[in-house]
């Protein structure tokens, strides 16, 4: 349920095509729906202008198969993050258009009829090792009608990579931009563009990158005043904010 679907909802009621009985049937999921597992918040695209989603590592194939046919049940479009081959298989048992993406590792099912996107972001990476969060990033603003380009194997170690695309992020809202090993890149792109640059450090690199810590810190101590910093490999984060700063500057 988001905005949109309850104002169709309630002028199907006022032309007398729908009772306010159907009606309240319909909004009986209002807020939340109790799966004993799980709390689906059918609410939030109401409040927030985006729709809950499925964060599926730690939970079974089966309760996320549950969560996912119950929200694709009301008509919304659904994604997943961090899926298993096992659950992507479960899902789509049940769902068989659901379509997985192994290298991001989502799951995402489009019922909807895609409106204009509303704005323009760029997802860049700084190498081939940061395609998984890269993409998860770029799936996940897609699926909530954001323009994607994707920019991929432009880190810092060959300069003339990043430049050679500097003319597509003249016209983006926001740069979203993944790097393990130091995270140098974000700083470089933030000189270059002056639109929120969101960096996403990744667990890439050898012993002394800590897992992405040491991207992290060296994101968090970026000379770029326009550089902000989600968790480490937490590209959907990334996407998030950066759909809503394409939408606040794109109002309707």
């Amino acid at each position: 349920m988001n905005k949109s679907s309850l104002l169709d909802l309630l002028a199907e009621v006022q032309r007398g095509t729908l009772s306010p009985a159907a009606a309240s049937e319909r909004l009986a999921n209002l807020p939340f729906e109790d799966l004993g597992h799980a709390r689906i918040d059918h609410h939030r695209a109401l409040r927030t202008g985006l729709p809950e989603v499925i964060y599926a590592a730690g939970k079974s194939p089966a309760q996320t198969t549950e969560i996912f046919t119950r929200m694709a049940a009301t008509g919304a479009d659904v994604l997943a993050t961090r899926a298993d081959g096992a659950t992507a298989a479960a899902v789509r048992t049940a769902l068989p258009a659901a379509e997985y993406n192994p290298q991001a590792r989502t799951l995402t099912l489009r019922q909807s009829t895609p409106p204009e996107s509303k704005g323009h972001i760029a997802v860049l990476c700084a190498g081939t090792s940061d395609l998984p969060i890269a993409e998860e990033a770029a799936i996940t603003a897609e699926l909530f009608n954001t323009r994607v380009t994707r920019l991929y194997d432009i880190g810092v170690a060959g300069l003339h990579r990043l430049l050679a695309v500097r003319d597509q992020l003249t016209s983006v809202d926001a740069v979203i931009v993944c790097a393990g090993m130091e995270g140098a890149l974000p700083s470089v792109v933030g000189g270059l563009v002056g639109v929120p640059v969101i960096a996403v450090p990744t667990s890439v690199g050898y012993g002394a990158s800590f897992a992405g810590a040491a991207a992290l810190l060296g994101m968090l101590n970026s000379c770029s005043p326009n550089v902000t910093v989600v968790n480490i490999d937490n590209g959907f984060g990334a996407a998030y904010t950066a759909t809503l700063i394409a939408r606040a500057s794109h109002p309707s």
